[in-house]
């Protein structure tokens, strides 16, 4: 079982900060809305790997970054699920926008993404 690391005050686990740089790049492609499996799979295209992150560990990140005011979810319309399970769909609120942008800043930059504006 994959263990996250314990947060730091201020700051982004690391797969949260993924999470939200991923979902700004979709965002900015003109994709507004994702699933946890397609957001999974651009998380996987971005990283150049083979393995998926862990579903149960994807979906307690999105938790997290919801109940933090960065993602808001709703469900699919059951008629675009026809013949499958309906899926929940996610997108980045405009905090979530510039925690996401701030984010990328501090990784391109070499330091831990941070919540809020502080000392480098």
């Amino acid at each position: 079982m994959e263990r996250m690391p314990p947060r730091k005050p201020g700051t982004l686990l690391p797969l949260e900060a993924e999470i939200l740089t991923t979902a700004l790049s979709l965002h900015r492609a003109g994709q507004a809305s994702f699933h946890g499996f397609g957001l999974a799979q651009a998380i996987r295209e971005q990283r150049d790997s083979r393995s998926l992150t862990a579903h149960g560990t994807l979906y307690k990140a999105l938790a997290r970054l919801e109940e933090l005011g960065f993602l808001a979810s709703s469900w699919e319309d059951a008629q675009a699920a026809e013949g499958r399970p309906r899926r929940r769909l996610y997108e980045l609120t405009a905090q979530g926008i510039h925690v996401a942008d701030r984010a990328r800043a501090d990784r391109a930059a070499g330091r831990v993404p941070r919540l809020a504006p502080g000392p480098a």
